[in-house]
């Protein structure tokens, strides 16, 4: 994963698991007020699949990537199956 990367960088960028199954869209990321440490990425205009992952959610309804799944962030954000099952 890069170094840095800006938050309107991430933005809208599209999440697919290692497998290239496509999971949706980065509408936010949540992190620890304290620390900075990123939590999780919120998911935008999900696809049918993330229903066959055990994913948490916010009070909005909205489906939680965590940040230990993510494998790469390029083009793409990149994110381990195994850790959302």
């Amino acid at each position: 994963m890069a170094d840095k990367i800006q938050f309107n960088a991430l933005l809208s960028k599209l999440i697919v698991t290692k497998e290239g199954r496509r999971i949706g869209y980065v509408k936010d990321v949540l992190f620890e007020t304290s620390t900075g440490e990123l939590i999780s990425i919120v998911l935008k205009d999900p696809t049918p699949y993330v229903k066959n992952l055990n994913l948490e959610k916010t009070k909005e309804n909205e489906y939680l990537i965590p940040y230990s799944a993510i494998i790469a962030i390029g083009d793409f954000v990149i994110v381990s199956e195994e850790d959302l099952i």
